[in-house]
């Protein structure tokens, strides 16, 4: 005859049994699990685009030295026959519909005649911020509403871990893929530089007439030799405000996607409220009207060329006071800090919502 059974109707030794399985916990296993499979999910892409930033520094390192060895000394010699100043042809190649690119470039603070002023350039490019941009927007939609719009987040959530922990895995995949874009960055800086070699001034081709005096202002070799030098060091904490506005748009874009169905319609608004940021604080340097609304906006917080060139990592707000600066204010906690805090509205809002079925 079989064994009493237990108390409870089961069979001796199954609560031995049941207690020695292993726990399926929503814990660390299993965000680990969830972290693997977004990595290999993402790996192509991340690739890619690493690739692509990368190049584009190198490209710009080719342009650069392209500008001060060569075009520059050549328009340089171009203004001296016409008694002008090197000042008075960027002011006047930077007038009217021009200034949108001095501004695009970094404004005046930006010596065109410096080696670092230019690559330091190549980091607030339009096309660099998009691509941050686009990584950003793309994969944080599809975190929450891309799941539900391909139907694959009832499964999802099937499995033994809670929406905190999806979250949570979402934001390691940050940790570990943006600091990838930002060394694909410095990493082309470094390679670009290194190919090129060191940047000399070439005579500009110009032929001066036997009759025309020409007094040509001189430079001092190591004067020369300092604005034409290149520290590779002094890029690598511009990499911090990469990372920065990556998170903080990365994160903003999560906190649409967690309350949103659709992925099509999370990226549609991140996109529109990212390319208006970009244009408030584009055209707010040029036009007073616009000038308050540019702390309201992510990009305003975004200053690598002032880590780049060794300046304060601060804005001053000084759109609200006048042109006079105001207060001081580390741009780094804003971009993080706004990131942050669209990774805990996320969170919030994803374990407070009803998911609904798939279609």
């Amino acid at each position: 005859m079989a064994g009493a059974a237990g108390t409870d109707g089961s069979a001796p030794g199954a609560a031995g049994v049941v207690a020695d399985l292993p726990s399926l916990s929503r814990g660390r296993g299993m965000t680990r699990v969830l972290v693997w499979k977004l990595l290999r999910d993402v790996r192509l892409p991340l690739l890619l685009v690493a690739l692509l930033l990368g190049a584009f520094q190198c490209l710009w390192a080719r342009i650069t030295e392209r500008i001060l060895g060569q075009l520059s000394p050549f328009f340089n010699m171009l203004a001296a026959l016409g008694g002008l100043r090197p000042a008075d042809v960027e002011a006047a190649v930077f007038e009217g519909p021009g200034k949108i690119i001095r501004t695009l470039i970094g404004g005046e603070q930006i010596d065109l005649n410096g080696a670092m002023d230019l690559l330091s350039i190549g980091y607030v490019h339009p096309l660099m911020q998009t691509i941050f941009c686009i990584w950003a927007i793309g994969r944080a939609a599809g975190a929450v509403a891309g799941e539900v719009d391909r139907g694959t987040m009832e499964l999802l959530l099937a499995q033994p871990i809670a929406r905190s922990r999806l979250i949570l895995a979402h934001f390691w995949v940050d940790v570990l893929t943006v600091p990838v874009l930002c060394l694909s960055l410095w990493a082309g800086t470094c390679l670009g530089t290194l190919l090129v070699g060191e940047i000399k001034v070439k005579p500009a081709p110009v032929k001066v007439p036997l009759r025309v005096s020409l007094q040509l202002p001189q430079e001092n070799e190591e004067a020369q030799r300092q604005r034409l030098a290149v520290d590779r060091l002094a890029f690598a904490p511009a990499l911090l405000a990469v990372a920065g506005l990556i998170f903080a748009v990365g994160g903003s874009t999560l906190w649409l996607s967690s309350a949103s169905r659709f992925k099509w319609k999370v990226q549609g608004i991140a996109v529109l409220v990212a390319l208006i940021q970009f244009l408030i604080n584009l055209l707010g340097q040029m036009w007073e009207l616009l000038g308050p609304l540019r702390p309201l906006t992510i990009f305003y917080y975004y200053q690598p060329q002032q880590m780049i060139l060794g300046r304060p990592w601060t804005v001053n707000f000084s759109e609200w006071n006048g042109g006079q600066p105001l207060l001081e204010v580390p741009f780094l906690p804003v971009l993080y800090g706004v990131g942050a805090v669209g990774y805990a509205m996320a969170w919030w809002t994803l374990n407070r919502r009803d998911l609904p079925a798939p279609l």
